[in-house]
């Protein structure tokens, strides 16, 4: 069978400690996501409902992903931006049915059904392909603005309190409601949480910090005497079962034709951003372990996924980046990995629930807010007065958009905007520009014939990268694939760049990570006629001469390679 090849002896004992050590972390996370997915439910058994789903999803997903998807030692689970769009759908369906439970239930499994079945649709159609094509502005402010919702989210369980579901309730209802009274005790575990969370990594990394703070703080919580409404609650145990099936829901009082409307939209939008969401940790697992993940698999393997757990009253959820990384550094090198991340969990649905009722909901919301924070580009926002002033116009509307309006919405209009200014740019240089007439008449003799010109005694350590056209969110996959084709036995690169007039933010910090990737190597880079709108972007963000020092950029290939035949 095709999907056993990973069943290797010599990847076993990686494969079991990487997995065990990802579900050790991905246990508090499901836990957190959970809740915060029900946190618009003001019923009361709403937290324990929440941790089961959370619980469910990440087991599900985590195992059917791993089995069926293509990418090698990815976890998958519940996320912050998938568990936004399920908050929004629990909340929105509870307000209008009028707290009926039943119809919660029935319409988050049908979002899960749905979210599946359209990623499985996506792998078939194989548009994984096109993710790559997403500007890193539109991707930034979307990101922190899901790390900011997030963090706005629990500053009310922080304290104690129930959040609103809209971004808007949370921010104008905030004063009235700590007016009302806050848990002083809930506040210093949530506050003792993220502290442990924040400095434990820097005295050992052995153990993870977020299980950590998670144990101690609910030890310590067992002698503050917190109230009920402050822990997560009994979690029932036992094998889970499908919607259907289960016994607290009365699917003769639903109004299926209105549950599966109200599921559809918000399916399709857990599809789209879990499928995006998915394959950006695609890559960060290739980059890490020297693999290539098969991105169509691997959204067919996520809609499996999705769909079984939303069968089961679980929560959607994506390739986890966090827990990803953590896996591979454990060790976990194949898909196995991940469905033993995922038997773990069930170990715990299947018995040691008891065990997790104790736990903080401000423990939980202090978690949240470290996600939260680990979430937004800061790096984006640093650079906002560096970098082109249209890639700053799409990072930042993005990021109002995503925090006050909505998540595709946000994408969609950033996907437009990047690509109308991104021409208009471009436009703008080719009229401007006396260097693009230079280089066509360079061209129109011998475009890289001077390749000759490097030292016969060191064309071999010397490979010459040649680019060609604007350098930008378009380009960006075929420029990384060349990085990574460069010879193990060459330690010389020259990217020779007289072709790209043009080079926006995702090219921009794609040329700063290949750098730092070079140099990791051990290999020495050099710049061939960087043109004027590159050299003063590598400038704005001192790449150059920080980074690659000002005598390895030459204005021609002919003094790149005197430089080298004379010092080399």
């Amino acid at each position: 069978m095709a999907t056993l090849n990973f069943l290797k002896a010599q990847n076993l004992k990686g494969d079991l400690f990487g997995g065990l050590t990802a579900g050790i972390v991905a246990l508090p996370l499901a836990l957190a996501f959970g809740i915060q997915a029900f946190s618009g439910v003001t019923d009361p058994s709403a937290s324990s409902l929440g941790a089961l789903a959370g619980l469910v999803g990440a087991t599900f997903l985590g195992f059917f992903a791993s089995l069926f998807g293509g990418t090698h030692s990815q976890i998958s689970g519940p996320t912050g931006p998938m568990t936004v769009i399920t908050a929004s759908l629990i909340g929105g369906v509870w307000a209008s049915s009028g707290g009926s439970l039943s119809t919660v239930l029935v319409t988050m499994s049908l979002s899960g059904l749905f979210c599946g079945l359209f990623q499985i649709l996506f792998g078939v159609l194989k548009i994984g392909k096109y993710v790559r094509y997403i500007p890193y502005p539109v991707l930034s402010g979307f990101m922190s603005g899901i790390g900011v919702i997030i963090i706005l989210q629990q500053i009310y369980p922080i304290v104690g309190l129930k959040a609103p579901v809209k971004v808007l309730d949370m921010l104008i209802n905030y004063p009235s409601a700590l007016a009302g009274g806050i848990s002083f005790t809930a506040l210093l575990l949530g506050i003792g949480t993220i502290l442990i969370i924040w400095l434990l990594p820097k005295l050992t990394k052995t153990v993870p910090a977020t299980l950590v703070a998670l144990i101690a703080m609910t030890v310590l919580s067992l002698f503050l005497n917190l109230n009920d409404s402050l822990i997560i609650g009994t979690i029932p145990s036992g094998l889970p079962m499908p919607f259907f099936a289960k016994s607290n829901i009365d699917l003769a009082g639903i109004d299926w034709a209105s549950a599966l409307k109200a599921a559809i939209a918000p399916g399709l939008t857990l599809a789209c951003l879990g499928s995006i969401d998915t394959l950006l940790t695609s890559v960060v697992a290739d980059n890490i372990t020297k693999t290539k993940h098969n991105s169509n698999k691997e959204l067919i393997g996520q809609g499996i996924g999705n769909a079984v757990a939303g069968l089961f009253c679980g929560i959607s959820g994506a390739g986890a980046t966090m827990r990803t990384v953590v896996n591979v550094k454990s060790g976990g090198r194949t898909q196995l990995s991940g469905m033993v991340h995922a038997l773990l969990l069930l170990s715990i649905l299947l018995g040691l629930g008891s065990l997790v009722k104790f736990v903080p909901l401000s423990v939980l919301a202090g978690i949240l807010i470290t996600v939260g924070a680990g979430i937004i580009d800061i790096r984006g926002f640093k650079d906002l007065l560096k970098v082109d002033r249209s890639d700053a116009f799409v990072l930042v509307a993005v990021f109002l958009v995503t925090v006050f309006l909505d998540l595709l919405t946000a994408v969609a209009i950033g996907m437009v905007a990047a690509c109308v200014l991104f021409m208009k740019n471009f436009g703008d240089l080719i009229e401007k520009s006396e260097e693009l007439d230079h280089i066509k008449a360079q061209d129109e003799e011998s475009p890289w014939d001077d390749d000759a010109l490097i030292p016969e005694s060191i064309k071999e350590r010397v490979c010459i990268i040649h680019l060609s056209g604007p350098l930008f969110f378009g380009s960006v996959t075929k420029f990384n694939d060349m990085i990574a084709s460069v010879p193990k036995e060459s330690d010389i690169v020259i990217i020779r760049m007289k072709k790209v007039a043009y080079i926006d933010q995702s090219g921009l910090y794609a040329i700063e990570s290949a750098v730092h990737d070079l140099h990791e190597k051990n290999k020495e880079l050099y710049f061939s006629m960087v043109m004027g709108q590159p050299m003063q972007s590598f400038k704005s963000i001192n790449l150059v001469p920080d980074v690659v020092p000002e005598d390895h950029v030459f204005d021609t290939f002919k003094d790149c390679a005197d430089f080298l035949s004379r010092n080399i």
